[in-house]
């Protein structure tokens, strides 16, 4: 197990783990504290290197940490299969409920020696009442960008040990559900390109509390532990999504421990969280795990992520790491015998990223195949975007210093790095597209981060909507609009950018506790809290999102009706349709007739 993350620039001052583990093996660390000074261009060079696609996702890493007043007095116990668990009684801001909160239960072996890069397997029981009161290690991933990516948004929270012993999940449950019964659950599959985050980033406690939901955060093995793979039979690829399975086997099997119903599942999650939950309603394995799917912000169809061949990853992955050898079953013996810190060396200098292997068992094909096919699970689905995804911390994080105050055209073409498959002069027309009449540096800046957001955000996440509405699902549909009010420092041309919404998905608005986060927090947005938590528990409850004095939020039909979600709820029609049309019909169209033109001058 490797120590807290070391910071790469004195400027950061921690309070670092004392060295003491409790008796559940999970290290006792106290707060973090950072000073203002750090040093911005150090954190921007450090994530400016990740590449594209993976810095979309990197970002969607949004901190939660646990919150709430621990009230004093003997913890709640509950047995599980495996043991029994001594939680804790937490308060909630705004409210007299009491949420019951369990960290770091095991839901899955340790995947380390012969387990690495393998199938997660059921964890062992143990004896007597496992302490359940603090966060889990996070698994395996690049320190330094996790320590940058909360810098740039802000937000202080104590990061956990690193280790590949990380397959554990936090459970949050009201204490006494209102109704009486068993409660709906909600599990939470956390963000950060399937190569960052940990379930000590976010917590469920509000949501819980005000909604009487129980919220489940699991973890999952990242990058190369969690999606290497060599595309045969020595490394099938897939062991995160594998993971996030066998939490929810856990909770099939245990939540009715904690008050929840296994049969009242919804799965959640944000940009690479959003697309687990898009990949894993594609696999045959999940059936029976879920019942209804909430993405936000992140499809099966975004970027690569559901890859036909592996081998050119796997190549990469094998060099980076010095196992580049002449059979695939060497390769795998080596990286086994590769240390933490070696991999973690390794995960720096990675240039791509890795996600889903079609493997012919977890996944049969490809997203885009699948979802064309209609073979994959059909529950009620939730989905949707910020209005700007491309607005803030994505180009903070790899474009030039000052690009916020204009663009040119030179610039944008030099940094168009767009989604394959789209052939030579793509890029051309694209940018023709959005930004013919653009005529100063601020248009075309504007122009230019619509466009990225449109390509890698929106355009997926409207073509998934249309895919499960043809398959006769429940589909609705929302436009995040909202810029919150904490994000002062942020440039007046920003909307609502990539993440923005999770904070009051889980009732950030009430955080009172270790969450550090700079700006205010206005009464409206309280309200907008207390509106986005009852959608999203409406639909998790009942399979629609509307209720009781909330704007209704109408199903995505063939009028491609869709709700405008800020301070204000409205209706709206067609999201995004042009923008659709001119990626499937309109480019297309034109590629070939250039394509047409240069064969028959």
């Amino acid at each position: 197990m490797l120590p807290r993350p070391t910071p790469s620039t004195a400027d950061v001052i921690p309070h670092w783990c004392n060295g003491e583990v409790s008796t559940s093996g999970v290290w006792m660390c106290g707060q973090s504290r950072r000073d203002s000074r750090v040093d911005v261009s150090l954190v921007k060079q450090t994530i400016s290197e990740m590449a594209l696609v993976r810095s979309v996702l990197l970002s969607a890493c949004v901190v939660t940490a646990f919150l709430g007043t621990t009230v004093s007095g003997e913890g709640p116990v509950v047995s599980v299969q495996g043991g029994s668990l001594q939680g804790e009684y937490v308060r909630v801001k705004g409210t007299e409920k009491v949420v019951q909160r369990y960290l770091g239960i095991p839901f899955a072996r340790p995947p380390v020696g012969t387990l690495r890069l393998a199938a997660p397997q059921p964890p062992l029981p143990w004896e007597g009442v496992r302490d359940a009161r603090h966060q889990p290690n996070m698994c395996l991933q690049d320190p330094d960008m996790l320590e940058a990516v909360s810098y740039l948004l802000s937000i202080n929270y104590s990061i956990p040990a690193l280790s590949e012993d990380c397959l554990y999940l936090n459970v949050y449950a009201p204490s006494k559900p209102s109704t009486g019964e068993k409660a709906p659950v909600m599990v939470w599959i956390h963000g950060g390109g399937l190569a960052l985050g940990g379930a000590a980033e976010y917590d469920g406690s509000v949501l819980a509390a005000y909604q009487d939901v129980v919220v489940v955060i699991i973890q999952y093995r990242l990058g190369i532990l969690g999606f290497f793979s060599t595309g045969d039979e020595h490394a099938t690829g897939n062991w995160g999504f594998l993971d996030q399975l066998a939490a929810l086997r856990w909770v099939q099997d245990n939540i009715e421990s904690f008050g929840g119903d296994p049969q009242l599942v919804t799965l959640f999650g944000e940009s690479a969280g959003g697309i687990s939950v898009s990949i894993l309603m594609l696999s045959p394995l999940s059936s029976g795990l879920f019942h209804k799917a909430i993405m936000q912000s992140g499809v099966a169809t975004v970027g690569t992520y559901s890859n036909g061949d592996p081998v050119f990853s796997g190549k990469a992955v094998a060099n980076l790491t010095g196992c580049d050898h002449n059979s695939t079953e060497q390769v795998v013996l080596c990286m086994k015998e590769k240390t933490e810190e070696d991999l973690i060396s390794a995960s720096k200098r990675m240039k791509i990223f890795l996600g889903a292997t079609v493997d012919g068992v977890f996944l049969k094909n490809t997203g885009e195949d699948v979802l064309k096919s209609k073979d994959f699970l059909r529950v009620p689905v939730l989905l949707g975007m910020t209005n700007h995804e491309f607005g803030w911390i994505l180009p903070q994080s790899f474009f030039p210093p000052g690009w916020e105050k204009g663009m040119d055209m030179q610039t944008v073409m030099s940094r168009m790095i767009l989604p394959t498959g789209l052939g030579p002069g793509s890029n051309e027309l694209i940018a023709q597209e959005y930004l013919q009449d653009a005529k100063s540096p601020e248009a075309i800046r504007d122009g230019f981060t619509e466009m990225m957001g449109d390509l890698f955000m929106a355009v997926p996440i409207v073509k998934v909507a249309r895919y499960h509405r043809d398959a006769g699902v429940p589909v609705y549909l929302y436009e995040f609009q909202h810029r919150p009010e904490a994000h002062k420092s942020r440039p007046s041309f920003v909307k609502s950018d990539h993440a923005d919404e999770i904070g009051f998905v889980f009732g950030a608005c009430f955080w009172d506790g270790l969450i550090k986060i700079t700006g205010p927090i206005s009464a409206k947005e309280d309200e907008l809290c207390r509106t986005v938590m009852a959608y999203w528990a409406n639909f998790a409850k009942t399979g629609s999102p509307n209720g009781p004095g909330l704007v209704q939020w109408p199903i995505y039909g063939e009028s491609e009706e869709y709700l405008n979600l800020g301070m204000e709820q409205t209706v709206g029609q067609k999201l995004k349709q042009d923008r659709v049309h001119f990626m499937d019909v309109s480019l297309p169209q034109k590629l070939l007739a250039n394509r047409t033109a240069s064969v028959n001058p």
